[in-house]
């Protein structure tokens, strides 16, 4: 236990209850509120302002059921905060994170899971993500699954684009899609 008695470390709270932290960070895009549990990052969460933050964080408990702490300095977060730091630098392509993915189930983390293997700087179509997933006709199934996606950056859905070299949507706004994409210096061009 840390001094003010919460527990840093992996392992249920002194409640028993699953352990659930979150805090704001500044990035390049906004400000971002991340949510890690005992199991690793669990939500990323694009321009947290009080309001959005505030939702959040009530659907972060109902769905964890655990209420979450603001913990800015946990070390459950350190290294989520050091890695998305790197990344909006420059230094760092590629993250190295326990995900806790247990805010998606079913398709939708399938589709997610073979999304962590585009790599920094590349794109893939909607199609070609459903087809990788053994599932060629489900590409508005996949920009769902982008749509539900709660680790996005750490989890690259504004790398999926449409085939004929259009941007798609994003939940975070297609601005902010713009944005990732020129920082890992992509322009969609049509894939076939």
């Amino acid at each position: 236990m840390n001094a003010n008695g919460q527990h840093e470390q992996g392992g249920p709270g002194p409640d028993g209850l699953r352990q659930v932290v979150w805090a704001v960070v500044a990035s390049d895009i906004g400000p971002l509120m991340l949510a890690a549990t005992d199991d690793g990052l669990v939500s990323v969460v694009f321009h947290a302002t009080d309001e959005v933050r505030d939702k959040a964080l009530e659907r972060l408990g109902s769905r964890l059921g655990a209420e979450p702490v603001e913990a800015p300095g946990s070390p459950l977060l350190a290294e989520s905060i050091r890695q998305l730091t790197a990344y909006f630098a420059g230094e760092r392509h590629d993250f190295e994170l326990p995900l806790d993915w247990s805010l998606i189930s079913g398709f939708n983390r399938q589709v997610l899971r073979e999304l962590t293997t585009v790599p920094y700087g590349a794109v893939v179509g909607y199609g070609d993500l459903a087809r990788r997933v053994g599932q060629p006709g489900a590409a508005q199934a996949v920009g769902m699954a982008m749509g539900a996606n709660p680790l996005p950056i750490v989890v690259p859905c504004h790398r999926v684009v449409e085939s004929d070299g259009g941007i798609g949507g994003f939940g975070g706004g297609v601005e902010t899609k713009r944005q990732l994409l020129a920082l890992e210096g992509v322009l969609p061009q049509p894939l076939f």
